[in-house]
């Protein structure tokens, strides 16, 4: 259920969507994500169902869906990244809860 204020977008998927969700991915590639995380000591031992660098990609996509809820924005993130192909076709939107335990794993 969104919090007030919030916009629930049509399920239908807009190709916008997509698009900044890969300029995102562009601007900011797995390279510069990588050493990102190897500067702040965040690299993973284990892959977890939200790794640090989709949690990257995830805080800087909620400045592009200020609008929308936690889930929401995960879900366009997820969306984007299937469509260009950076990942897994099977994965499910995980839950507030999940995502809040991965921004706190992540830190600051």
């Amino acid at each position: 259920m969104p919090r007030p204020g919030w916009r629930k977008q049509p399920e239908d998927l807009r190709l916008t969507d997509h698009l900044s969700i890969g300029v995102l991915t562009r601007t900011f590639g797995r390279d510069l994500i990588d050493s990102i995380l190897i500067a702040t000591d965040k690299v993973q031992q284990r892959i977890p169902l939200l790794p640090s660098r989709v949690m990257i990609y995830y805080v800087l996509a909620l400045s592009l869906y200020p609008q929308d809820s936690y889930e929401e924005v995960m879900r366009h993130l997820s969306e984007g990244l299937r469509w260009i192909d950076q990942f897994q076709s099977s994965w499910n939107v995980p839950s507030k809860v999940a995502i809040f335990k991965a921004r706190l794993r992540l830190g600051v």
